[in-house]
């Protein structure tokens, strides 16, 4: 293992040689493309927008002499405060270009949120998406902080009168006039593979955010495929739909620039199945959550369908599953079989394809746990669904592949990375995309690694017989009982978050006799199911306390936790009338409930349900 550990790594250094650091690899493919090849494609104002190589490597070069204008300097941080446009990755690129550091915002973080990483990383250019956007970050630049220039990239935006705050198109038209060619060429004669590229802040479930420092090498690294398992070519669509914020997504669309591949970006995550059906992408990546809501649509469709339907769609089900098996394990496909796919195609499976487009190679899937039992039923209809497994500081550790994928797991470890299952079973890893530590915080940075250099994930997990690794849930949020039985909430959530009737579950119990949960409905569902059952209501509170809407989530709760152990089991259940919310706290822009806010926020409610 250690020997070919090894030879990745001589193999990483040579991909190194090659590609070196991002904005030169990007720079690379604009010189090869220039006017002939798609690179990146937006919707900002209703209709598609498409730049060519040639169209996005100008702009890139616009926005960087635009930043040398403004005087900033090599290792400066610059800010990007806004939701997925071609715009995020022209100025993030550019700051990439003149050797310096871009800093993401997530587009839905409120202005404390914004003003804290703004002071941190003492960001003194900000790009900004939309109105709201910008409003927050004109409040902060009004304050005493860092803040000076802000660079605002929708043209709807109304501005406010500020000599410091500017459009986007004015900011490129003054790099374009500024002179500054050949200062830019400086720059990039200067840039490597371990200059700082990025502060992405964590998210915080708890305690302050940190700004997790990662260098071109690391980047590099997280999109270094030594065994070819992605097949991504210049040919192939994705589409940003996760936030270029999160690591995630930012690593993703450097690897579909890395094989030059067509990025398309999803402004408005609401939107998603309208952009799916135009962009009609091959690869997306995604959370679990929007595959949980899908599933249970479909699922509450075939409930409610005759017999005749119902055995139909299980046969095409399962008829899809032998082909993709097959498939995959590079097997002939019989012939009977072959006109049995064409048929349970043709009636059922080209239904559920199609609301991804019809043409998805494989969507990637992380960020919380995920149901094997929807992976293998998304595989059976012909979606692929890949999980992975990784940290902002550490990401990815493990990936499924088209040849490697068991349903339930994370896929297996990555080539260049070691990974090992400490006493406590704790997941550790070290490779070469472990970042190098959290920004002005050394003892943050000590306590997440071990003495022998070890990255400490904080995630329980296993690691099975043939290096497939899987997630249990993260050592914080384990809770004891007060009968000592250990419970991993994550678990249960992701059973009840499968249902057509519930958008958000936390489960309770730490240091309690027995297990309940604070259950958000799925409104629109349970208003719809409300209205069919005549059960009249006159607002959201007088509806979930209707006895008959109580007993019918007592139904389905027990149904959808009856393979769990005893212990396991809700006793019982409060329903909220609310979401949990990002503004309030309850949420990370990355939808991880902060579960110490939320036992805060509901302390009552949770009393309640422990009173004899």
């Amino acid at each position: 293992m250690k020997n070919q550990i090894r030879q990745y790594e001589k193999e990483f250094e040579e991909f190194l040689r090659t590609e070196k650091q991002l904005a030169l690899m990007v720079r690379s493919r604009v010189k090869r493309w220039k006017d002939t090849k798609i690179a990146v494609k937006q919707k900002p104002y209703g209709s598609w927008i498409s730049y060519t190589w040639a169209d996005f490597g100008e702009q890139i070069d616009a926005s960087s002499k635009a930043l040398l204008a403004f005087g900033v300097k090599e290792m400066e941080m610059v800010g990007i405060f806004s939701h997925n446009l071609v715009e995020w990755s022209v100025a993030d690129l550019a700051a990439l270009s003149i050797r310096a550091v871009s800093v993401p915002i997530y587009g839905t973080d409120s202005r404390q949120e914004a003003e804290y990483i703004i002071r941190d990383a003492e960001v003194r250019i900000l790009i900004v998406g939309n109105q709201d956007q910008h409003d927050k970050a004109v409040a902060i630049l009004q304050t005493s902080g860092p803040l000076e220039k802000i660079i605002v990239i929708d043209r709807t935006v109304s501005l406010h009168d500020d000599p410091n705050v500017m459009y986007f198109h004015d900011f490129l038209d003054l790099g374009r006039s500024s002179g500054r060619d050949k200062e830019l060429e400086e720059r990039l004669a200067r840039v490597g593979s371990d200059d700082l590229a990025t502060l992405i802040y964590t998210s915080g479930t708890t305690g302050e955010p940190k700004g997790v420092m990662l260098t071109h090498r690391n980047i590099l690294a997280m999109m270094f495929d030594p065994e070819g398992h992605l097949t991504l070519g210049v040919d192939d669509v994705n589409l940003a739909f996760l936030p270029l914020s999160h690591v995630f997504e930012r690593a993703w669309t450097y690897f579909i620039f890395l094989r030059s591949g067509e990025n398309h970006y999803c402004h408005d995550t609401k939107a998603i199945l309208e952009f799916l059906r135009e962009s009609r992408p091959m690869y997306m990546c995604s959370v679990p959550r929007m595959w949980e809501k899908v599933y249970a649509t479909v699922m509450e469709g075939l409930h409610k369908a005759p017999p005749l339907k119902k055995k139909l769609f299980g046969w095409a089900v399962e008829t899809g599953g032998k082909v993709a098996v097959r498939k995959r394990d590079g097997q002939d496909i019989p012939a009977l079989l072959q006109i049995q796919y064409a048929l349970a195609d043709k009636l059922v499976l080209q239904k559920i394809k199609a609301l991804f487009g019809g043409r998805t190679k494989f969507y990637n899937v992380g960020g919380a746990a995920f149901s094997a039992e929807i992976a293998e039923f998304f595989f059976k209809a012909g979606v692929l669904l890949l999980l992975g497994y990784g940290l902002t500081e550490c990401f990815p550790i493990c990936i499924a592949n088209e040849k490697h994928n068991k349903f339930g797991t994370s896929g297996p470890v990555l080539p260049m990375v070691e990974v090992r299952i400490s006493d406590e079973g704790e997941i550790q890893a070290r490779g070469p995309s472990v970042m190098l530590g959290y920004y002005k915080k050394p003892e943050a940075t000590r306590e997440v690694f071990t003495p022998d250099g070890w990255f400490r994930t904080g995630d329980v997990g296993t690691i099975d017989g043939e290096g497939y690794v899987t997630i249990t849930d993260r050592i914080k949020d384990l809770f004891k009982t007060s009968g000592g039985k250990y419970i991993a909430p994550q678990k249960i959530e992701t059973l009840l978050n499968e249902d057509f009737y519930i958008e958000q579950s936390s489960v309770i119990g730490n240091g309690r006799q027995y297990v309940s949960a604070l259950i958000v409905p799925s409104f629109d569902q349970l208003e719809k199911y409300a209205r069919e059952q005549g059960i009249r209501h006159t607002s959201r509170e007088e509806l979930i306390g209707r006895p008959e809407i109580l007993s019918f989530y007592r139904r389905r709760i027990d149904q959808l936790t009856e393979s769990l152990g005893q212990v396991e089991k809700i006793k019982k259940f409060t329903l909220l009338a609310n979401e949990f919310s990002q503004e309030a706290r309850e949420i990370t822009p990355t939808q991880k409930l902060r579960r110490n806010v939320i036992k805060e926020r509901y302390a009552d409610f949770i009393d309640e349900m422990y009173k004899e």
